[in-house]
């Protein structure tokens, strides 16, 4: 994206990968969803659920990017990219060797159809607003194809390179195609290292490794894929799954929950060494996992009111009692990468805000906004009077022990979660609102309906764990821009409708160098910390996983930009045969 890749033409295989280890055996997993089951195979329509790692397994794209590097595409379905000086297409040459699942050759009329089908109506939102970019595609011959750009943008020949590809028979009826959200049950036809298997529909699925998958000995490829089978279970919620791990019903098992991790990941399995505990440090971004405000509500269109509700959240309080010091708090949105935005604006900055001057707070052009916190010079309470003076100067005040506007209106907000488990992690922001007189209403619900809810715009308050990017770009759009906040299942969750947003974001897509982008990104991070769309919350820069030592093993090599389980799947391989206890021995 920004210069020339680490690795030359004609390299060999990847840093991080073993490229001697043994095919074979089996992986057990347990679904890294939160749906409790799967009603279709194909990941690409908006209804209904179709199962875990499901379109990373079966689908390849043009380009692939390695655990090692950020910002680069190396080739998979694609032998040859090249990008037009003027930047206004990127032409990409099939490898003749490339075949679908059904034998058939991969061609530049699939990559056109994957291209159209994943911009029609049919499919999530977030590839339209993805490739909004894109002007169109050719096709230049039965194995090269054009797309063009609608302007230049350094990101998306990388973009496009990414797309799942798959083949024009796949949802064929009678020799005619079925419209999209009609293929459902239909066995994906794609060009991955593996297939559907054995499947309890609803509960579990079994992916087989295709043994005479086309891209085996290519240089992206080698070391990778060893597993025979890949074996994803469902279990009903996060107590079956832990009791399920410590059973050993399966070979790996991501945890998230700090008190988890700290007292209840143990067990005789742990004792005798057949289950580990491993502690993989990443430099991926931080992300900015948040509460989301819902700015459509009127009681949270107020900048005021939602700088008031983050002043109450006391992340430091959370951290030492229930997360065990294990935690960071996120400060913006492009945290561990070099997009993270300091001090005060510079002036590159400076004349891209200008023009924004009157539409925005005065706090963007100040320090980079800090999130409070209650360490040090300042205490809650400090923190509450400041919320306080807020909710006062946008016409809320205490009556009777309850916070009201000037109609005696209460303020009465809720917090949607599909997990009741929810309520422990932040009863204690719920009991600070209490002290300014504002109610927050703890609602759980299943997860089929929370996605609804989402997908509709039909909450007040949720936490959403926004990933992060080393390199940002036109994916913005769909998280922040105007047009998609009215646009259903677009991941605009706080409905943010500001022109100077999108004026940030077009300039961070359009940026021909990196020094041009990072102007943009700082000033993009400004506005929307200083508007307080969110309130941040935490981030761990490790990845806690339970791993069967018996049954697995794995590289040498962490790399940095590993991502837990889709690392094991690709990298690791099966002891075999496994490891036993041997009798009277641990």
């Amino acid at each position: 994206m920004w210069g020339e890749p680490a690795l030359p033409a004609g390299f060999d295989h990847f840093a991080y990968v073993n490229v001697n280890a043994p095919k074979g055996g089996e992986i057990r997993l347990v679904s890294n969803l939160r749906v409790s089951t799967f009603d279709k195979y194909n990941p690409f329509t908006v209804r209904g659920n179709a199962p875990a790692y499901l379109g990373s397994m079966m689908f390849d794209s043009l380009l692939t990017s390695p655990l090692d590097e950020t910002g680069v595409g190396y080739g998979l379905l694609a032998e040859d990219v090249e990008v037009a000086a003027d930047g206004l297409s990127a032409t990409f040459r099939l490898n003749p060797r490339a075949r679908f699942h059904n034998g058939k050759p991969v061609l530049a009329q699939d990559v056109k159809f994957s291209y159209d089908t994943l911009v029609g109506p049919h499919v999530s939102p977030g590839y339209k607003t993805l490739l909004i970019d894109v002007a169109g595609v050719d096709i230049l011959g039965d194995r090269s194809v054009r797309f063009r750009f609608k302007s230049p943008n350094r990101e998306l020949p990388l973009t496009v390179g990414a797309l799942p590809i798959f083949s024009r028979d796949w949802g064929m009826e009678d020799g005619k195609p079925k419209p999209f959200d009609q293929v459902v049950m239909d066995i994906p036809i794609g060009s991955g290292a593996y297939r559907i298997g054995p499947v309890n529909f609803g509960k579990d699925i079994t992916y087989v490794r295709d043994p005479q998958y086309w891209a085996r000995d290519l240089n992206v490829i080698k070391g990778s894929n060893n597993f025979d089978r890949v074996q994803v279970k469902i279990y009903k919620d996060n107590t079956a799954r832990l009791e399920a791990l410590k059973a050993g019903e399966f070979d790996l098992m991501r945890i998230f929950s700090a008190g988890d991790w700290a007292r209840r990941v143990n067990g005789k399995k742990f004792d005798s060494g057949e289950l580990v505990k491993g502690e993989f440090q990443n430099k991926l971004p931080s992300g900015f996992q948040s509460f989301v405000l819902n700015t459509r509500r009127p009681v949270l269109a107020d900048r005021r009111v939602r700088e008031a509700l983050g002043l109450a959240f006391d992340f430091e309080w959370m951290n030492r009692q229930l997360f065990y010091g294990s935690y960071t708090r996120v400060k913006g949105l492009f945290g561990n990468t070099m997009c993270e935005t300091t001090g005060k604006p510079s002036a590159d900055e400076l004349a891209l805000l200008e023009p924004w001057r009157k539409d925005l707070p005065e706090a963007v052009f100040g320090d980079m906004y800090a999130p409070p916190t209650t360490d040090g010079a300042t205490s809650l309470r400090d923190n509450l009077r400041r919320a306080q003076a807020l909710l006062k100067d946008a016409g809320w005040e205490v009556r009777d022990g309850v916070l009201r506007n000037t109609q005696g209106e209460a303020m009465v907000l809720e917090y949607l979660d599909s997990s009741e488990t929810g309520i422990k992690t932040f009863s204690s922001w719920m009991r600070n609102l209490q002290k300014l007189g504002v109610t927050l209403k703890f609602r759980a619900v299943d997860f089929a309906l929370y996605q609804q809810r989402l997908q509709k715009f039909d909450f007040d308050i949720t936490t959403i764990a926004y990933q992060g990017t080393t390199n940002p770009g036109q994916e913005f759009l769909d998280v922040f821009g105007s047009a998609a906040a009215d646009q259903e299942d677009s991941g605009n969750f706080p409905g943010v409708k500001n022109p100077a947003v999108d004026a940030m974001i077009k300039a961070m897509v359009s940026a021909k160098t990196k020094e041009q982008m990072l102007p943009a990104c700082h000033a993009l991070e400004r506005i929307i910390a200083s508007e307080h769309y969110l309130i941040p919350q935490y981030f761990s820069g490790v990845h806690r996983m339970v791993y069967n030592a018996w049954r697995l093993e794995r590289p040498g090599i962490v790399p940095p930009y590993v991502n837990g389980e889709p690392w094991v799947i690709g990298n690791w391989w099966a002891r075999v045969p496994p490891l036993t206890a041997t009798p009277g021995k641990p």
